[in-house]
């Protein structure tokens, strides 16, 4: 009897499916809009509440300053009657007469060299004081007594002595970021851990193996506190100081627009130096967590 063509011979069959590849299932990635909705969500959530609330400061503002007998203006004003200098920054009529990219400019080079002089010797003299006893029982008094006069102070003593607002006003940069720097290094020299220290005498480190390998990479955190809290420090004493040493500089564009009565020049000097105030804050903090980044603290 004839077996009916429909039926499968097992014994044949299974060798057949034993021998067939096998499949490796990939895990499906999620679709490229997927994650540009994402990101644009993760951006909206950061963006949009300061953008609100700025947006109601100003309203206020152009509110309150709109009034007949205001004595400040309000923004629609401010952006009409500075419009030329928003536009046309670049411009050099010689003189001090330039527009603010060369009066930020100038005093950003003099912030940049005074607040890298200070960071050398802040993080030099913290790790001294916060690795010697001595040293910090001769030394941190006299930080403190000196830490607390303030950055104009030191003003007409640097003249003085360096007799030229140039040198002056980067000396007055260094000696106001210089004390947060030393303070918050020697802080996290004395925070290291005994551990770090014990294996660091096992595998007989040399002083300047255990500087760079253990000393400077455990009290990272505590200096970039310091170097973020000096280079505000620094962008406070330069505008400050410009106002008096005259010259190209935003503290004497915004000294010397008050003497003129440009209220709305000095607005917008002020919010240029907020901006970069904060972009300046935000570097040094972005820096510190490439260079923190795996440490014990962080």
């Amino acid at each position: 009897m004839n077996m009916p063509a429909t039926k499968i011979d097992l014994e044949t069959a299974m060798p057949a499916a034993a021998a067939a590849p096998v499949v490796a299932m990939t895990p499906k990635r999620p679709p490229r809009t997927e994650a540009y909705a994402r990101m644009a969500r993760e951006t909206a959530v950061r963006m949009i509440p300061p953008l609100v609330v700025i947006a109601l400061l100003t309203l206020v503002w152009e509110l309150i300053c709109r009034r007949a007998g205001s004595a400040l203006p309000p923004p629609s004003r401010v952006f009409k009657d500075t419009k030329e200098l928003i536009l046309d920054p670049f411009f050099d009529h010689g003189g001090i007469d330039k527009g603010l990219f060369w009066h930020l400019s100038a005093s950003l080079q003099r912030v940049a060299f005074g607040y890298s002089l200070s960071a050398i010797a802040g993080i030099a003299l913290g790790v001294l004081v916060g690795q010697s006893v001595w040293a910090m029982r001769g030394l941190d008094p006299l930080f403190q007594v000196l830490r607390t006069i303030p950055p104009l102070a030191w003003l007409p003593l640097s003249l003085a002595a360096f007799r030229d607002g140039q040198p002056s006003a980067i000396f007055v940069i260094f000696i106001t970021s210089i004390w947060p720097i030393i303070i918050n290094t020697a802080v996290g020299i004395r925070n290291i851990p005994q551990d770090y220290r014990n294996v660091a005498a096992v595998v007989q480190l040399n002083p300047l193996e255990f500087f760079s390998k253990i000393m400077i990479p455990a009290a990272a955190p505590y200096i970039f506190t310091g170097l973020r809290i000096g280079i505000g420090l620094s962008w406070l004493a330069i505008v400050a100081a410009e106002m008096l040493i005259g010259g190209v500089g935003i503290g004497f564009f915004i000294w010397d627009a008050w003497n003129s009565s440009h209220i709305s020049e000095i607005i917008l000097a002020l919010f240029y130096v907020g901006i970069i105030g904060f972009v300046l804050d935000r570097l040094i903090a972005s820096l510190g967590k490439v260079v923190t980044r795996g440490t014990a603290q962080n």
